[in-house]
């Protein structure tokens, strides 16, 4: 009955890396161009054996990455400078930097996607769970230990008797011959799985709405739907408004917080005291804050000199003597309740981060007015001369 059935192929079986390699070798030579090299992992030296010619994947992975870069790069540039400028930190609308990282990204994210897609289906010709090779006796060796090598039907040189005797002449394991597996139809139409299909179909459903609709509002399943809580909106018949949703009573804090009693107070009474020391850590952080936040406007030496390009009036240098004579509480209250054109900055710097800014404030005004005392001291420290 085999004899009857439609050839595939001749397969010959190696136990030695070697000799397979050897086997390509000499199957490419010979001119044959539908054949195959099955082995458990890769072999060095395996694809100039076979003549195999670079693989155009590469080409696809690079145009699609490409595409990424660029579409990436446009959509940031349409998005911020021509849908919805914004100027942050004084920067241009279209800053590249910002945009490094979303762009490796996508470029990444396109190139790896469409190789995996395209190597799957344009080169490997998947999805086919249906290939001759599956589930054969030579398949099954060539998985675990054995090296295997298949000429095709297909081959315009093919002819069974010399291919066995090239094959044969490699000195091989085992020689077989791959027969074309017999067609199985399921027809999908018959009505006993039609009728199976639509038995399921209402059981799934049935069972579904049951679940959601009636299940989940019966004891105890019900327990999500009524809990010990009042619900945002809702009404709640504790109170006499009936109203779900209180408002705090009148001089509630949060527990362990104070607030500032200055708030929206042009000139207050009196000025809260620095209780930051400043330490390396706590200018550190003045530093990192001010350069994020004040810099934009103030310069980064508080100069005044603003990098926003006249897009707000420039705020006045730090470094008068007016604003040196001003108490570390006034700088802290400033920030807090902001001074004309400057905003609150409550919102973007906690309490710590204003005294810790404060505090550089202070290193900013000892070093563009430092005293012969401070230049000593440093020549002291360092060993240098820095008034050269």
């Amino acid at each position: 009955m085999s004899n009857e059935r439609k050839i595939y192929g001749v397969a010959a079986l190696f136990t030695k890396p070697d000799d397979i390699i050897k086997a390509a070798s000499k199957v490419a030579n010979e001119g044959y161009s539908k054949w195959d090299v099955n082995t458990p992992y890769p072999l060095h030296g395996m694809d100039n054996a076979m003549k195999l010619k670079p693989s155009k994947l590469g080409f696809i992975t690079l145009f699609c990455g490409l595409s990424g870069t660029a579409l990436i790069l446009m959509l940031t540039y349409f998005t911020n400078s021509i849908d919805f400028p914004l100027v942050i930190g004084g920067k241009q609308f279209f800053a590249l930097p910002a945009y490094i990282p979303i762009t490796f990204e996508v470029t990444v994210l396109l190139a790896t996607v469409s190789t995996v897609i395209a190597m799957l289906t344009f080169f490997f010709k998947f999805p086919s769970n249906n290939h001759v090779l599956h589930d054969t006796p030579y398949m099954k060796k060539v998985s675990l230990d054995h090296f295997g090598i298949v000429i095709e039907v297909s081959d315009p040189k093919f002819e069974q008797s010399k291919v066995e005797e090239l094959l044969r002449s490699f000195d091989p394991e085992s020689i077989e011959i791959i027969y074309h597996k017999e067609e199985i139809k399921y027809p999908i139409f018959e009505p006993k799985f039609i009728t199976f299909l639509i038995i399921v179909a209402l059981a799934v459903s049935g069972g579904t709405y049951i679940t959601l609709n009636k299940l989940m509002f019966i004891t105890p399943f019900d327990w999500m739907m009524y809990q010990d809580k009042v619900i945002p909106q809702s009404r709640i018949e504790l109170f006499k408004d009936e109203r779900g949703m209180r408002t705090p009573v009148e001089g509630t804090v949060a527990k362990g917080f104070i607030p500032y009693p200055y708030l929206a107070v042009d000139e207050p009474p009196e000025y809260l005291s620095n209780p930051l020391i400043p330490s390396r850590e706590n200018l550190k952080l003045g530093k990192k804050k001010f350069l994020t936040y004040c810099s934009p406007c103030h310069g980064n030496f508080g100069d005044g000199d603003s990098r926003l390009h006249d897009q707000f009036p420039n705020p006045p240098s730090l470094h008068s003597q007016r604003i040196r004579n001003f108490e570390d509480g006034k700088f802290y209250h400033i920030i807090t309740n902001g001074k004309n054109v400057m905003p609150s900055y409550t919102a973007q710097i906690n309490r710590n981060e204003r005294w810790a800014i404060v505090n550089y404030i202070r290193v900013l005004h000892r070093a563009k007015n430092a005293s012969e005392q401070d230049l000593e001291l440093v020549i002291k420290e360092t060993g240098t001369n820095v008034a050269n």
